[in-house]
């Protein structure tokens, strides 16, 4: 079998980024559970994850989500067709940029926090001190804003010199900050939730820091430049504009999920935000790492031009987000009470919130394949330079949202407004599709379609089994031992993958092939 080139560097480098990932993600699973151990589900978790939306969203907005797919294309174009010299020019006059704009935004967000508040959790006034709390919360996380700025544009120019590792393992970095936050100083603050706000900060410094080695490694030096006048600021700045809406569906429905979850009952901030951190292990490890990997080499081939690999790998690449994601979508939904418990029900966070939770979980499931294939695909449009297809597509899919949002918001409660983010990702997801096709197309749908079709097959005959094993075998969850928990969970992580991988194996998916070369990564850990 004829294999391409940036197929198997995607293959790869996505298992050292998928590694690094994972390493992150169990650590944030473990921040998760610090957090539901301390404080549980209610009015200090509320408050603290309505207070660190505000920075989360602008960071997505302005550094991981814009700026990168901003900058790492045209950072590629200087650094392809102009030299380091002028590319290293380019990052230092982004990076000043950078820093003196968003430390006046920190500033502005210190200053006008009660308004953002009020804005983003309208029906926290109802209970006494709760907008109080959220307001210093928020005050205390915003120059985390800046610190993350500064780690994804490291990140980025990391990534395009094809140094995957040290930049997947940064978030570790800010999952070890909060973990030591509530564990060391929630004794020694009042109140105790101050200490998690900490961490955030420890997190941020952490996570910019540990890049800093690699970054003078490839010969980058600091010099303090201010050009707006220069072309490649110019065209950053003018990719930046319509991007900031292109990447920032998820957020945006996110934002949106949190305003109107602050009118439904005390805890449904929290159950919504547990089970999209379960969500997020997936999304990273899987979506994320291959859209990561992915797009550096997309945006070299739209600088030379070569329309055709760029369609080939872009192709490859989204039927590797199906295989990995579908099943892990099947997986946590059939699962997601045992895994739930194991996680999370401990200290404050009770039984009967480990089933509010894993209801949340189950219906954010639906759209886990859109949400990771979306960023790959809207990346591939800005690759090519192209900023407006995803701020159109991102517009109908956070409209369907809101809608949706109104309308299940009552029959459903907090259930309902999962489903909705589900139902929004797919719409973009599909909307993204369509473009592409007519863009740089054709794609080739009926192998994209098959493909589809027989990792879903796999995956739900996966589900099935997992299902009836529950059904007749499950332990009861609200008596059940921790040790005991964790047997029936590491019985059915193995029955799920022993399950979708033979059956993969008998339909004969491609992706399986490629998935193997993921379990090499021992061997293969590039230059870090």
């Amino acid at each position: 079998m004829t294999t391409n080139p940036d197929h198997d560097k995607i293959a790869k480098s996505t298992g050292i980024v998928s590694s690094a990932t994972f390493l992150s993600r169990v650590l944030g699973l473990v921040r998760e559970q610090v957090f539901a151990y301390l404080f549980g589900a209610g009015y200090t978790t509320d408050a603290f994850i309505a207070a660190f939306r505000i920075p989360n969203l602008l960071r997505d907005l302005f550094a991981e989500g814009a700026l990168s797919s901003a900058f790492i294309p045209v950072f590629t174009d200087h650094l392809t067709n102009q030299g380091k010299e002028k590319a290293w020019e380019l990052a230092n006059l982004i990076l000043n940029l950078l820093l003196v704009t968003l430390c006046v935004l920190v500033i502005l967000g210190i200053v006008f926090a009660p308004y953002l508040v009020e804005i983003i959790a309208p029906g926290f006034s109802k209970e006494a001190g709760k907008q109080d709390l959220t307001i210093l919360l928020s005050r205390i996380m915003f120059p985390f804003l800046l610190l993350v700025a500064l780690a994804a544009l490291v990140m980025g120019i990391l990534n395009t010199f094809r140094r995957f590792g040290i930049p997947a393992l940064a978030p570790t970095m800010f999952n070890l900050g909060m973990i030591a936050g509530g564990i060391i100083l929630s004794p020694w603050v009042n109140p105790p939730i101050i200490s998690m706000a900490i961490g955030v900060l420890l997190g941020g410094v952490g996570q910019l820091v540990i890049q800093l080695p690699s970054l003078k490694k490839i010969g980058f030096k600091y010099r303090f430049t201010i050009n707006l006048h220069h072309p490649g600021v110019k065209r950053i700045l003018w990719l930046m504009t319509p991007a900031t809406l292109g990447l920032a569906s998820t957020q945006v429905n996110i934002f949106v999920n949190t305003l109107i979850a602050s009118f439904l009952p005390q805890g449904s901030v929290s159950y919504l935000n547990y089970s999209f951190r379960l969500m997020q292990f997936p999304i990273g490890m899987f979506g994320v790492a291959v859209a990561t990997v992915t797009f550096p080499i997309v945006s070299e081939h739209a600088a030379r031009k070569d329309m055709g690999r760029l369609l080939s790998t872009f192709t490859s690449s989204l039927k590797l987000v199906f295989f990995l994601t579908i099943p892990s979508a099947i997986f946590l939904a059939v699962a997601a009470q045992p895994v739930i418990s194991v996680l999370f029900q401990h200290g404050r966070f009770d039984y009967l919130d480990t089933i509010a939770t894993s209801q949340a979980l189950i219906f954010y499931c639906i759209g886990l394949f859109a949400y990771s294939s979306v960023r790959l695909t809207a990346s591939t449009f800005y690759s090519m330079g192209d900023t407006k297809t995803p701020v159109k597509t991102s517009l109908a899919a956070v409209a369907v949202n809101i809608g949706l949002n109104l309308i299940l918001m009552k029959p459903l409660g907090f259930r309902g407004l999962a489903t909705a983010a589900s139902v929004s990702a797919m719409v973009n997801l599909f909307l993204l599709l369509i473009v592409l096709d007519k863009r740089i197309g054709p794609l080739d749908r009926k192998d994209i379609w098959e493909t589809f079709s027989k990792i879903l097959s796999s995956a739900v005959f996966m589900g099935l089994i997992l299902w009836a094993y529950l059904r007749f075998f499950g332990m009861n969850l609200e008596t059940t031992g921790l040790f005991a928990k964790i047997g029936e969970l590491l019985v059915i992580l193995i029955l799920g993958l022993a399950s979708y991988t033979i059956v993969s194996y008998l339909l004969k998916l491609k992706e399986l092939d490629r998935i193997l070369e993921l379990l090499k990564i021992g061997q293969r850990i590039e230059r870090m």
